[in-house]
């Protein structure tokens, strides 16, 4: 898949670090704190699903890259509790990023290079199976962390191309449902398999993922179901 982005260059101290944001931004696409509102939801359209599996695989395959999903602006849905926040994912050891280290660092994103992402589906299907074939996955999930309305998932290869999987499977089965032509949210898939849970069981990590049709419903068509055309207008006597 192909994708266009903005990549940034931000030196701080000794250290540069690289930043990748989609472009143009996922406006159809939210989600709230899950540690805040003790339950996230990420709903989107097809076109935002899509574009953000492929973002996960980017950020698998890049192993010093940020990679940032503005989506706390994005337009407001009917049915996404609590407080909206955006997306970064990056590597447990990318350049020793601390969310507190990120709001000075966002706040320095500007005048981006275009940029245009390709990733091999191929690929991240094999590193996503290799990961839920693995005899110990803790190690290997995602680490969720939450500051300055930015959620923060940390993690590994692997897990990331897992996670991406998911994301595709909602892009690709929401529009298929039932719901999905009245504009009702559809609860498909979950990240909440892929992330760090505390060791007593208790305050997990939830994150689930819906499907919403984007507006106007009208100009919905499922797939495989051909869009309707205007009549063409009767030939002049």
């Amino acid at each position: 898949m192909r994708l266009k982005a903005r990549e940034y260059r931000i030196r701080a101290g000794e250290r540069e670090h690289r930043v990748v944001r989609p472009w143009p931004p996922l406006r159809h696409t939210t989600v709230n704190s899950p540690v805040h509102d003790r339950w996230g939801y990420l709903v989107g359209d097809h076109d935002g699903l899509a574009r953000l599996a492929a973002l996960f695989s980017f950020a698998a395959f890049s192993r010093h890259t940020l990679v940032h999903v503005p989506l706390r602006d994005s337009l407001p849905r009917a049915y996404a509790p609590g407080t909206p926040v955006d997306l970064v994912l990056a590597h447990r050891d990318t350049g020793g990023l601390r969310p507190s280290a990120w709001p000075a660092l966002r706040g320095r994103l500007r005048d981006g290079r275009p940029l245009t992402l390709r990733t091999d589906e191929r690929r991240t299907a094999d590193r996503a199976a290799a990961w839920e074939a693995a005899p110990e996955r803790i190690a290997g999930r995602l680490r969720p962390a939450v500051h300055a309305r930015t959620l923060f998932l940390f993690g590994d290869r692997d897990v990331l191309c897992a996670a991406a999987g998911e994301l595709a499977v909602a892009a690709g089965h929401g529009p298929l449902h039932e719901r999905a032509p009245h504009g009702h949210d559809v609860l498909l898939a979950s990240l909440t398999p892929f992330l760090e849970q505390p060791a007593s069981g208790w305050d997990r990590t939830e994150v689930d993922i819906g499907f919403q049709a984007r507006p106007p419903l009208h100009r919905f068509t499922p797939p495989g179901r051909p869009a309707s055309r205007r009549s063409r207008p009767a030939a002049s006597p």
